[in-house]
């Protein structure tokens, strides 16, 4: 089983963050990915790279999968993910993209789709709901997305 646990966005766990997540809204619908290798959809995201701060690793990967220009980016929360006794740790932002552009040449996304809700076939169907929810609720309370430094 696994499960999923959310925190205050600078939370610091005892180990490294690996992952940074961003959900992505971009005239009012939702943006996901497609990796070229699968048929199933994401929310964008990636590996914090060393020497990497979360926010950059986040600012990084929206713009390298979904071809983002200009956005405000939130950070909502750091995560963990617990599954076969094995547990990760992630920051899950949520940005405002205000111009999107192609997805660059370099990218492992094949295509992005603009949804009012999430997909139903998900790379990740055992985390990204919950994550997708942490997200709405986040706006649902912030009303919209602020600039962080996290």
């Amino acid at each position: 089983m696994t499960e999923v646990k959310f925190f205050d966005p600078g939370y610091e766990p005892d180990i490294p963050l690996t992952y940074a997540v961003i959900a992505a809204r971009y005239l009012n619908s939702w943006i996901f990915v497609r990796h070229q290798n699968r048929s199933t959809w994401e929310i964008a995201g990636g590996h914090i790279e060393m020497g990497e701060t979360p926010h950059e690793a986040a600012c990084r990967e929206l713009k390298e999968e979904t071809g983002a220009l200009r956005f405000d980016i939130a950070c909502v929360a750091t995560y963990s993910v617990s599954k076969d006794e094995l547990t990760g740790y992630g920051r899950l932002y949520l940005a405002g993209v205000f111009d999107l552009g192609a997805v660059p040449d370099v990218s492992e996304i094949a295509e992005i789709i603009l949804l009012d809700k999430l997909p139903e076939s998900l790379t990740y169907p055992d985390i990204q709901p919950f994550l997708f929810s942490k997200s709405i609720e986040y706006l649902e309370k912030e009303g919209s997305v602020r600039d962080c430094q996290k």
